[in-house]
């Protein structure tokens, strides 16, 4: 462009095309064209313009003056393709649809039109004019985590089946520094997610203050342009590592671009690298996944003077939040109602937890982790179990009522405590009871009915029934109820002892001795 200036300077001065040529380092056609076209400029009628206005204009403003434009916008074939540009951006969209087919239909219809490399060009052209501008963002050291899973599975072989197990691969990555960690888990479920995460977090030694995960199930209930609802549990996650979350837009891949790279370049540093290599479990798989990551954050980057995990160490890890002392355990909620036995009941677990029963009948909210089931009420924590999962019953003495207490601590030895604290006789009795070969069980209610006779009746009249019932080896609660009901208690008993009738049916020792028996 500074060319055609001095073109224009020298043809002033009056220098000839050779001279021009010769000066400028032109071919003397090239000398002709351009005088060529700096007469039309001037010669156009309905313009005042002179040489000295065309050299006071910019460079660029005489270059557009010179060259208006492509001349391949003002052949008639464009007109023709400018037509069917839209019918061709449609069936790109269709599946097994290429420009070559498209290329061979337009020239079947078209014989005289562009060939294939003008006819992509087009295409490209009107790409470009039809594409929204993009905005560079501006990453500031340690505020976000972008979070994706790879399109592609990565595998390892079953020890013991042979079976091959694809395993989700899950990429994180700081934008700022483009330090990138990755690790293979065997599904993309809540769990298998969360734990991805708190791996990436540990890793890191700290917490960024955003996380930004796509909208997988895992991480986003309902996808959203402007308010996704975010699963409860990473909202939980969020809370227990102290960040917030803010998923990227639906359907707009160049929120995580940066992700989306990572994803990309792993495909060729990670999944090429391991392509000939076997694994037989998915620690060993991570180990090697462990050592190429490594790798690629230490090698140096294009266009920049380090690599990604010095820039991280030096700009970013000082800046990420603490990490809490405990690792972060998944909570799941549940809203139950307390059975009338004042337990809830989880189905997951098939196990009976006790709540106080003074809530029976009423809903309480669950929350449960890998080891604690925490029951709420109101806003206020009323039960804590160690959380079972062998079905039955874990029950707390105190969140039971007076009866069911007594129920529950019915036993041989608590039997002969209240019997004790009766009356001596009554423990005598009670712990000759329970030594009869009868399982204690059946004689506990014995035990209750010989407690309630005792709290009717007086206690001299008790005892002595019960001394009666032990001279007789009786051990019943009706046999000391037919005692007090009939008065029996105060009779003396007939000592005396009736002397046997005289008779002659009378065998001595003779009668065994002999050695056959005479009747």
């Amino acid at each position: 462009m500074s060319q055609i200036k001095q073109l224009i300077i020298l043809n002033k001065q009056g220098k000839g095309i050779k001279t021009i040529s010769r000066m400028l380092g032109m071919s003397k056609n090239t000398v002709k064209a351009y005088l060529v076209k700096l007469e039309k400029l001037l010669g156009q009628t309905g313009t005042s313009l002179t040489i000295d206005d065309l050299l006071a204009l910019e460079e660029p403003e005489i270059h557009s003056r010179f060259h208006p434009g492509n001349p391949s916008y003002k052949d008639p074939r464009y007109d023709h393709f400018k037509m069917r540009l839209e019918y061709f951006r449609k069936e790109l969209k269709r599946t097994g649809v290429t420009r070559a087919l498209l290329w061979e239909e337009y020239r079947q219809s078209h014989p005289d039109g562009y060939s294939y490399s003008q006819f992509c060009h087009h295409l490209d052209q009107h790409d470009l004019a039809r594409s929204k501008p993009t905005m560079v963002l501006d990453h500031p050291p340690g505020e976000k985590l972008y979070i994706d899973f790879a399109g592609k599975t990565i595998d390892y072989i079953d020890r013991e089946t042979g079976e091959v197990i694809s395993c989700q691969f899950f990429v994180a990555c700081l934008p700022c520094s483009d330090y990138a960690f990755a690790m293979a888990v065997p599904s993309q479920r809540i769990a298998d997610f969360l734990h991805a995460l708190a791996c990436c977090l540990e890793h890191l030694g700290g917490v960024p203050s955003l996380l930004v995960p796509d909208n997988l199930k895992s991480a986003v209930d309902k996808a959203d342009k402007y308010e996704p609802d975010i699963n409860r549990a990473l909202e939980d996650f969020a809370n227990h590592y102290g960040t917030a979350v803010l998923p990227a837009r639906a359907r707009k891949p160049q929120d995580k671009a940066l992700v989306e790279n990572q994803v990309n370049m792993l495909y060729s540093r990670v999944y090429a690298k391991l392509r000939n290599m076997q694994f037989f479990d998915l620690y060993a798989l991570n180990q090697a996944i462990k050592i190429r990551i490594r790798a690629h954050n230490q090698t140096r980057m294009q266009r920049r003077p380090y690599c990604r995990e010095e820039k991280f160490l030096a700009d970013e890890k000082n800046l990420l939040g603490k990490l809490p002392e405990d690792r972060f355990e998944l909570r799941y909620h549940a809203l139950l109602t307390v059975a009338k036995n004042n337990h809830v009941y989880l189905a997951r677990d098939k196990q009976y937890y006790s709540v106080p029963y003074t809530l029976i009948g009423k809903k309480v909210k669950v929350v449960y982790t890998r080891s604690m089931f925490y029951v709420y009420h109101e806003g206020k924590k009323v039960a804590v179990h160690a959380r079972s999962t062998k079905g039955g019953y874990s029950t707390v003495e105190d969140h039971l009522c007076s009866q069911h207490r007594h129920y529950r601590d019915r036993s041989p030895e608590y039997y002969r405590e209240l019997a004790r604290k009766k009356s001596e006789v009554l423990y005598r009795y009670v712990s000759l009871l329970f030594e009869q070969n009868r399982y204690p069980e059946q004689l506990y209610r014995t035990c209750d009915g010989l407690l309630a006779l005792s709290r009717k009746s007086d206690p001299d009249t008790f005892d002595r029934a019960c001394k009666i019932a032990m001279d007789h080896q009786v051990y019943s609660y009706g046999f000391i109820r037919n005692i007090l009901e009939n008065n029996m208690a105060h009779e003396q008993p007939d000592t005396t002892q009736k002397a046997l009738p005289k008779h002659d049916n009378v065998r001595g020792k003779e009668y065994y001795d002999q050695q056959k028996l005479q009747f």
